[in-house]
């Protein structure tokens, strides 16, 4: 399942960094550490490598 937004897609690398012992758990906040203890590194994968190009900062922006 790809990411929606791009806050989505850069929490998703900052929780597969710290699940891969990369980055400290101790420095996610918000949506990361929810990511990091609710998902598997697999399922992280699909989220972080989500290209970016046309997606929203945020799910609910829209392009005007």
């Amino acid at each position: 399942m790809p990411a929606k937004s791009k806050a989505q897609q850069k929490a998703a690398g900052a929780a597969l960094a710290a699940k891969r012992g990369e980055t400290k758990v101790s420095e996610l906040k918000g949506a990361s550490r929810e990511m990091y203890e609710s998902m598997s590194e697999k399922q992280l994968e699909e989220f972080a490598e989500t290209k970016r190009k046309g997606k929203p900062e945020h799910v609910g922006d829209r392009k005007s």
